[in-house]
């Protein structure tokens, strides 16, 4: 019998995460039993939300129980199949985990096909992280021409697609990034007309400057001191999609997660300026996925959307790349390659 790799948790972390939270072990690569499918694992891409299952805490899903596989997705190809529906050598994607071979249901898996855009992009742009910020920002934030539209994690996988689609539906795109090089590429590559450097003392005085008519769109990814900058800039009415907060994930996922001392400031906020703030999950619009696909897909070939992908090699680089995320050590979307893509 054939072995493979998997990283599970090996226990859960308080506060940051520490190379010691993973393990890396062998295990047995199973034959498929009936309406089953053998994968390997090509790509798998790492996801801020992966913190939150790492604790048992309250929340929208099940945390990864201790020794159990890192959840994540994956894009694979089928090795062996006893489904009727896919052949050996199909590309599929998958939410197969951190590990390099997975024995799936066969019905749970999308065909990906290989002639139509590099098939790392079904975990980034025309995956996941692309439908969230097309749902979040057209279902929520519904920008109109001449609005001013702020997002923050500007060059990461969702929120350099946000920037784009607004500048699409006519709206000025301001983002937040950390350092001068992705701020560089946020304007210079994506088109976003302005990027601030969220390190910056005066990022408040900063978007000031960048958005003289106020904020009407703000499309939370980072939460924290970054949010603080931005929410007295919002406008009557702003529309304030709240993706992810990543700049809190070590700290809101502990036991004891502290009340913001600004709190009471942003309810009287929202009830003055009648803000509109939600919080979604991506398959809260499953229903727009056709029309996500349509429009993106596209949006990429003309151009009109580009998109970065920052890759490390081998599953054992997983834990240390994770870690490196949710400091924002990444530059575009962040990825493992497991093994060769031979599509």
């Amino acid at each position: 019998m054939s072995k493979g790799q998997r990283i599970v948790l090996a226990s859960r972390p308080t506060g940051e995460p520490a190379p010691d939270n993973f393990r890396l072990e062998d295990y047995d690569i199973a034959s498929p039993g009936e309406g089953q499918v053998l994968l390997r694992t090509i790509w798998l891409s790492l996801d801020p939300y992966m913190r939150g299952r790492m604790s048992d805490g309250p929340s929208y899903a099940a945390p990864v129980p201790i020794d159990g596989v890192m959840e994540g997705g994956t894009v694979c190809e089928v090795i062996e199949s006893r489904s009727p529906s896919l052949a050996a050598g199909d590309i599929v994607l998958a939410h197969s985990g951190w590990q390099s071979h997975a024995l799936v249901d066969g019905r749970g898996l999308r065909k990906i096909d290989p002639n139509l855009a590099p098939i790392s992009t079904a975990l980034g742009v025309l995956g996941m992280p692309g439908m969230t910020a097309y749902t979040g920002l057209l279902a929520i934030g519904n920008p109109q021409p001449g609005e001013t539209v702020v997002v923050a994690a500007a060059s990461g996988a969702v929120g350099s697609a946000v920037g784009q689609i607004a500048k699409i539906k006519g709206a000025r795109a301001i983002g937040i990034a950390g350092g001068k090089d992705k701020c560089d590429y946020v304007v210079k590559e994506l088109g976003f007309d302005a990027c601030l450097d969220h390190r910056d003392a005066d990022l408040a005085a900063q978007l000031k400057d960048a958005c003289p008519k106020g904020i009407d769109v703000y499309f939370e990814n980072v939460g924290g001191k970054v949010f603080e900058a931005v929410y007295p800039r919002l406008n009557n009415f702003a529309r304030i999609p709240v993706c992810g907060l990543i700049a809190d994930y070590n700290t809101i996922f502990g036991p004891d997660t502290p009340t913001p001392k600004w709190a009471n400031s942003i309810m009287r906020a929202i009830l003055v300026k009648r803000l509109t703030f939600r919080g979604f999950i991506v398959t809260d619009f499953a229903a727009m996925h056709g029309d996500f696909l349509r429009d993106m897909g596209q949006w990429v070939r003309e151009g009109r959307v580009k998109y970065r992908e920052f890759v490390t090699e081998g599953l054992a680089s997983a834990p240390e790349a994770f870690i490196g995320l949710l400091r924002g050590a990444n530059f575009g979307k962040q990825l493992v390659r497991i093994g060769p893509d031979r599509s």
